[in-house]
């Protein structure tokens, strides 16, 4: 229950008169005739007339003088809910409608660096610059731009001159390893690649060439490649040698003279493709529309987070993070983006606030694990920085202690508000999260999103309130995907989202919502890696480990601590004559390492028998799949009860029976059900020992019996 002790934050005056969502209930109110008295009333009319509501954010953002429409919603089924069919509009040229001479449009800084402005003029004159090269290039709408770019200036320009195209935009973080771009890549399948030289993190410089000249001769549909080298001299050369692949370099594109030319595309033309990695096969590539996107992030940003004209818009993050995408939408509502290149630690703890202070930072959007370790070290922001100009602080990416609530509120500048966000990739913005017209209480994101109808079902589809259960959408959202990409009947995008419960979104998250609206999301309810934000899959991790001869098996899992924090073993057999010593642990990390990202780098890797013993002979063709493998009662086990989990009648060394689908066989569940022959708390006891004594488990963790992947657990996707 809450009490007053849990209140953080009240609303006032301005926000209860003047925030953009009070003035959207305002014009509702004389446009619609709909007398809304609070914000429950408004969440409930909007997730379930959504024509009403999705027509009137159309008109309140001003779109009905770009174009019209045949209706809102043609078809509601989900997937494929045919949204404003008849609708033309651009991206990009949405993200200069409230352009201004009085503000900057971006504000970038590299780590080390001095902070750089960007006017909205300037912004639009290198948007049709590169603009005008792509269409030089040959890129057509619908052709793929893909980018191995870190958080700069040059990502935000060719994304929008991607977009100003009608082309399709998608991009890696510079600190992925060459495999795990590839994986996603080639999929796309891209004509042109903006690739950085390099980047810097953490005070150190990392050379990526040699890496971009791999890819360049990975991607047999690459023809030209668009070098912004900002850290190194300029090569004479091409950075590849394959034939047939031809170098830009983006400080000597030629100037267009002219405006940006943007393409009027349909509703549902697709924007871009985001990435998001399962635990079984290649990485999910999920394809956005551009109409679905303007009208979400017009709704999330404006009458969600508040984001107004005048804001200066900072999120830590990288451009391989679907937050990244919701920072450059503070662009459709004229605010200040700031783009920070870096390490959020460096040269020290305060890195962030450091930031916030050079760049006059007034919304800040961090993840979980960055305030944790800020709290741990009991460090004093508002004492330290001058934060004046910060009236609020996003969070997100996995669930906050509430002691962390009430540090945020404690340390930083009175009346700072803390936003607690949920959502995803997979919709790139918000399901629940903030509203500037209810109180902010600790430990609880605030309400459901407006236009999302949220909620919490047990297995039967039952919904539950002030209970645990699956967190689902019963309604479509414009900005679900359009389809996956390499998934031309759809198939897998329905498994990995509609298979469970047909036709309702299941997002995988645990969820409790309350009788005020209140949710608690207490972290993945499927076997998903989600570290400080980041969704990761297990496959990726199981490519690696799986060509390493010296393991013959494998399991990784996540577990989500009560203090914030996230820890990520991995479980291996070594094969006959080999052993986990030290050599072999750092040979494995150091494969992660450059084939994906140091994000992937488990924190421990134990050794774990498995029930039974792989034969001697067996190659790395004939290892079980990843499909197989089942952490989900393993992770389940090593996290134990929290505060926020029901004890499920029947339920012993398995998951929670909202994870297995309606029907499945009951001797296969036993099965699954039975896969550590050793009681919870012995394994979570092997688990916090494994934790103080980081690459050399403890002996009872040898004692853990984990079948791996011998059975497929019934809601495995």
């Amino acid at each position: 229950m809450n009490t007053d002790t849990d209140l953080l934050w009240s609303p006032g005056p301005r926000e209860l008169e003047n925030s953009e969502v009070a003035r959207f209930m305002a014009w509702v109110s004389e446009a619609r005739g709909l007398r809304l008295a609070d914000y429950a009333e408004l969440w409930r009319w909007s997730s379930t007339d959504l024509a009403g509501f999705w027509s009137a954010v159309w008109e309140f953002y001003g779109l009905d003088a770009v174009s019209g429409y045949e209706e809102v919603l043609a078809d509601a089924s989900m997937p494929g809910a045919d949204w404003f069919p008849g609708a033309r509009l651009n991206f990009a040229e949405r993200c200069f409608a409230r352009a201004t001479d009085a503000r900057p449009a971006l504000v970038s800084l590299t780590e080390g660096g001095s902070p750089e402005e960007t006017s909205w003029h300037e912004l639009r004159l290198q948007v049709a610059d590169v603009a005008a090269a792509l269409r030089g290039m040959g890129v057509e709408p619908g052709d793929c731009v893909a980018g191995y770019l870190p958080n700069l200036r040059q990502t935000v320009v060719a994304l929008l001159a991607t977009a100003a195209v009608g082309a399709v935009w998608t991009v890696c973080s510079p600190d992925f390893g060459t495999p795990a771009v590839l994986a996603r890549l080639r999929q796309a399948r891209p004509t042109v690649l903006g690739a950085a030289d390099g980047y810097r993190y953490g005070g150190r410089t990392y050379d990526r060439r040699p890496e971009v000249a791999e890819l360049v001769d990975g991607l047999p549909t690459l023809r030209h490649v668009l070098a912004v080298d900002g850290l190194f001299p300029a090569p004479a050369g091409p950075w590849s040698a394959r034939p047939g692949v031809r170098r830009h370099n983006w400080s000597e594109l030629p100037s267009a003279d002219g405006e940006p030319e943007f393409a009027e595309v349909p509703f549902d033309h697709p924007l871009w493709i985001l990435w998001s990695s399962g635990t079984t096969g290649i990485p999910k590539g999920i394809v956005q529309g551009h109409g679905g996107i303007v009208v979400e992030l017009l709704k999330a940003l404006g009458l969600g987070i508040d984001l107004r004209a005048d804001d200066r818009y900072l999120f830590i993050t990288s451009t391989s993070w679907m937050v990244w995408n919701f920072l450059v939408g503070g662009l459709l509502h004229g605010s200040t983006v700031i783009l920070y290149d870096g390490s959020p630690t460096y040269p020290g703890i305060d890195g962030v606030w450091e930031i916030a202070e050079r760049t006059g930072a007034t919304v800040l959007g961090l993840g979980a694990a960055y305030l944790t370790a800020a709290e741990k070290a009991d460090t004093r922001p508002a004492e330290t920085f001058g934060l004046g100009r910060l009236r609020t602080v996003l969070q997100t990416g996995s669930t906050l202690p509430p002691g962390t609530w009430r540090w945020v509120h404690d340390r930083l500048t009175p009346g700072v508000r803390l936003q607690s966000i949920c959502g995803g990739t997979d919709v790139c913005s918000v399901l629940a999260g903030s509203t500037a017209l209810l109180p902010v209480r600790a430990g609880r994101i605030q309400a459901p999103a407006l236009g999302v109808a949220l909620a919490s079902w047990d297995p039967e589809g039952r919904p539950l309130t002030g209970e645990q259960g699956e967190l689902v959408v019963t309604a479509p959202m414009p900005s679900m995907p359009l389809r996956f990409v390499g998934d031309p009947d759809g198939s897998r995008y329905r498994a990995g989202y509609f298979d469970t419960y047909p036709g309702i979104w299941r997002h995988g998250d645990w969820v409790t919502i309350d009788t005020d609206l209140s949710v608690v999301v207490a972290g993945r309810s499927d076997s998903t890696l989600n570290r400080s934000g980041v969704r990761m899959g297990s496959a990726d991790i199981y490519a690696v480990v799986d060509q390493l001869p010296e393991i013959t098996d494998s399991l990784v899992i996540g577990v989500e601590e009560p203090d914030g924090s996230y820890f990520m073993p991995l479980f291996v057999v070594p094969a006959e004559g080999s052993a986990l010593d030290d050599v072999l642990r750092r040979q494995i990390g150091a494969a992660i390492r450059n084939r994906l990202s140091p994000r992937h780098v488990p924190d421990v890797i134990v050794q774990a028998p498995p029930s039974r013993a792989p034969s001697p002979a067996r190659s790395s063709k004939s290892r079980s799949s990843a499909s197989s493998r089942a952490p989900a009662p393993v992770r389940s086990a090593a996290r134990g009860p929290s505060p926020t989990r029901r004890c499920w009648r029947g339920s012993r060394s398995s998951p929670p029976p909202a994870r297995r689908r309606r029907g499945a066989n009951r001797d296969q569940r036993a099965a699954n059900d039975d896969q550590l022959t050793v009681p919870r708390c012995a394994f979570r006891h092997s688990f916090r020992q494994s934790r103080k004594q980081p690459g050399r488990p403890p002996r009872t963790v040898r004692r853990v019996r984990v079948t791996g992947r011998s059975g497929t657990p019934p809601s495995a996707r």
